[in-house]
């Protein structure tokens, strides 16, 4: 998902409007709401909340916040119903886009999903249509001040699959089984994590060069991200810096 972390990186350098700022805490709130309702309210033994929290801080969503959602999920503040629901399809250039959603109302979820992939040149697909193309991982992400050999090492020991660096971060690709295991060993090594989450990590990436077909599928991937009911969107593109860069939304 190269492309799309390039694309995610140069919007991170403009300005937040309030609405963006809403959505994102819309989100991070749903997900504390489901952890806390799945797994419970205690952080201590429930691992998904406690990487849920970790999000939601390291993205200013407010202790009160953080708290309410958490008594929501628990039953304590008046629980929302959402489910989680999968949605996959392909973009402009055949790119394949796997979305994540939390909804109460799926009918309402699926045809903003829908209208969305019409609208940017891309077609919504039935279960499974292109979710093989991708392998669910844990990573946990560093930055890049961290030691890499002895965090090389480390994660090893923990049996991780793998661990990479680039110019701004290292990661720690583990499987899903594996995910806490790491997380918690690492932190006894004293390493500590930017973010650690499930992921989806594409098989094979399909290169993006015309800014055409790249406009498409960023707007697509964009837009669907601004959806209260969408979480995480995942595609295997691969869209190079000077195409990225020229993009406009």
């Amino acid at each position: 998902m190269s492309g799309h972390s390039k694309w995610a990186n140069i919007k991170n350098k403009k300005a937040k409007t309030d609405s963006q700022k809403a959505t994102v805490f819309q989100k991070y709130s749903r997900e504390l709401i489901v952890a806390s309702r799945l797994g419970g309210p205690d952080p201590a033994g429930n691992f998904r909340l406690r990487t849920a929290i970790e999000k939601a801080k390291a993205a200013g969503l407010p202790n009160d916040n953080i708290k309410r959602a958490i008594e929501k999920g628990s039953g304590a503040g008046g629980s929302d119903n959402y489910e989680e629901l999968t949605y996959e399809g392909y973009a402009a250039g055949g790119v394949a886009v796997v979305l994540e959603a939390m909804t109460d109302n799926r009918n309402r979820t699926a045809g903003d999903v829908r209208s969305i992939f019409t609208k940017f040149n891309g077609n919504l697909g039935e279960t499974n249509c292109v979710s093989w193309m991708f392998d669910k991982k844990g990573s946990i992400e560093f930055d890049k001040s961290v030691d890499f050999d002895k965090l090389f090492e480390a994660a090893i020991n923990l049996d991780a699959e793998d661990v990479t660096e680039d110019d701004d971060s290292c990661k720690v690709i583990t499987s899903v089984e594996n995910f806490q295991t790491v997380v918690e060993g690492l932190e006894k090594e004293g390493f500590k994590s930017v973010s650690a989450e499930l992921t989806r990590i594409p098989r094979n990436n399909i290169e993006i060069t015309d800014l055409k077909t790249a406009t498409s599928v960023m707007r697509l991937i964009d837009r669907l991200e601004e959806l209260d009911d969408v979480q995480n969107v995942y595609a295997n593109c691969d869209i190079p810096d000077e195409i990225a860069e020229r993009i406009e939304v």
